[in-house]
């Protein structure tokens, strides 16, 4: 990530997420960061708390399944939400 000045070693496609809502999907990839220091800018700040949610139970559903996903290595998993809620399996 150029613009992050991050460097990463991507492991592979953990996921697809579709946001029925307002029609957006999401590619979610497992990376390793492998060099870089990170850098903030004024279209990228630090978050305001100083901290991200590091826990599924910190986060919303639909954030806290690509993490769940990525940690159990049986991906690459296809799920749909509405923004708030996960759809069913079908």
């Amino acid at each position: 990530m150029k613009e992050a000045d991050v460097q990463l070693d991507i492991a592979g496609l953990t996921g697809v997420y579709r946001n029925v809502t307002v029609g957006v999907g999401a590619l979610v990839f497992r990376c390793k960061p492998t060099g870089g220091t990170g850098s903030t800018s004024r279209t990228r700040p630090r978050s305001s708390s100083g901290s991200c949610p590091t826990k599924p139970e910190q986060m919303s559903e639909v954030y806290a399944i690509r993490l769940l996903d990525a940690l159990d290595g049986h991906g690459p998993h296809v799920r749909s939400h509405d923004g708030r809620q996960l759809f069913a399996a079908r």
